[in-house]
């Protein structure tokens, strides 16, 4: 497709997919790896297997990426116009009749791209993949025996048995220093030690899982004063499994609801009205989320081109500043408008229309104003502050004695 494009098309195409493709990657990365701290140290809590960890990460990727895509977006066009003007490529084009509105052509159309990505995201897959984690993390937390039995704590099953077990080897599969004491259901009580130990399935009884364990001393207490003490090399312990509850259905969170499901519950006057306060706010939020991708490339452009013959990176930071200041904005009012307190329209398209007013006057004044800047009093206050540290920090010259400056001079 893009050889049908003409050559000036594609040089802006390049400049604009490298950096959108680093800064997708970087901010992508950098979530997954703050994620990844908390969840490795949840994991290690539970008991859990590492593997655990990576599924709960891929569960998050789509979340992560519908916040990754319009950044990445943002900061790729951003830079390819910062380019073209700090080489004064801007100004020949600009000087042979290409106005902005051309120049931004390639940019919208990757923009539409992203913003069909966007929709499948934040509509569909985001909402699966939410739920997914979540039960994840709940069978985590009460699910398999592994993941409910911590080394060097007392673990209770079905109220008749406590087990701590000293060490484990091969992911779990090899246990040390075993310490059970169990209950029967006529009183007795058996406490058993063993040197080394390993769980079982059993085929017949998947509730029963098998506890062989090596080389111990069984002492069953039989009411009366003498206990009696056994020996074995190998003796098998059946243990019953605590019942799991099964994990609630996907829609407790409206975050997990997808577009049908979401206009359904919304706009139905069958459903309780805080119900259709919260889903009328996740919908509305998505909306907005979504559709601000369009004045993106506007954005960018407006906070690209710095003054002439200056090389000041300043939109750049407050790009980032302002796209982050808004997603900010849209969850607060994502929360209040569930609540009830205010209207999802006033209180999630209320700030954008805000901010879309703000994002056009900032391109009209760069692309319709002769010289003009979106953030130049910005730049100019800027570059005061920037004088004045200068100045505070420099060190002043020592003053020379005049007969040291005459010697020198000769």
């Amino acid at each position: 497709m893009l050889k049908f494009l003409p050559a000036i098309d594609r040089y802006i195409f390049r400049l604009v997919v490298l950096p959108m493709l680093g800064v997708f990657a970087l901010a992508a990365s950098l979530l997954l790896l703050d994620k990844m701290l908390r969840l490795f140290d949840f994991v290690a809590i539970e008991g859990g297997p590492v593997s655990v960890v990576f599924k709960m990460l891929g569960a998050l990727i789509p979340e992560y990426a519908s916040l990754a895509i319009p950044l990445g977006l943002l900061l790729g066009i951003l830079l390819a116009f910062r380019k073209l003007a700090t080489s004064s490529e801007l100004d020949v084009l600009r000087a042979v009749g290409m106005s902005y509105h051309r120049l931004l052509r390639v940019p919208y159309m990757i923009t539409l791209a992203l913003l069909a990505v966007n929709v499948a995201l934040v509509f569909y897959i985001q909402p699966i993949s939410r739920y997914y984690y979540e039960q994840m993390e709940y069978e985590l937390r009460s699910g398999a025996l592994g993941a409910s039995i911590k080394i060097g704590e007392f673990t209770t099953l079905k109220d008749r048995m406590a087990l701590r077990i000293e060490e484990s080897e091969d992911d779990g599969r090899r246990l040390k220093g075993i310490f059970a004491r169990v209950a029967n259901s006529k009183g007795q009580v058996l406490s058993i030690s063993a040197r080394e130990g390993s769980f079982l399935a059993t085929s017949d009884s998947p509730d029963t899982i098998i506890l062989r364990l090596s080389d111990g001393t069984i002492v069953q207490d039989t009411g009366t004063k003498t206990p009696r003490v056994l020996s074995f090399t190998r003796h098998d312990l059946p243990i019953d499994l605590p019942r799991i509850e099964e994990f609630r259905s996907r829609g407790d969170a409206e975050r997990e609801y997808i577009l049908p499901e979401l206009l359904r519950i919304g706009w139905s006057e069958k459903a309780p009205l805080e119900k259709r306060a919260a889903s009328q706010a996740s919908f509305n939020f998505r909306m907005v989320e979504v559709v601000m991708m369009l004045l993106m490339p506007l954005l960018a452009v407006s906070l690209a081109i710095p003054p002439k013959r200056s090389t000041s990176a300043l939109g750049v930071f407050v790009s980032i500043i302002m796209i982050v200041a808004y997603h900010k904005v849209n969850q607060y009012g994502e929360d209040i408008a569930a609540l009830g307190r205010i209207d999802p329209v006033v209180a999630l398209w209320g700030p954008f229309v805000i901010f879309a007013i703000l994002i056009i006057w900032m391109y009209y004044r760069v692309a319709f104003v002769p010289g003009g800047q979106a953030i130049g009093a910005l730049e100019s206050a800027f570059d005061k502050l920037a004088k004045r540290l200068r100045k505070l920090f420099k060190r002043k010259r020592p003053k020379l004695h005049p007969d040291t400056s005459a010697a020198l001079a000769q």
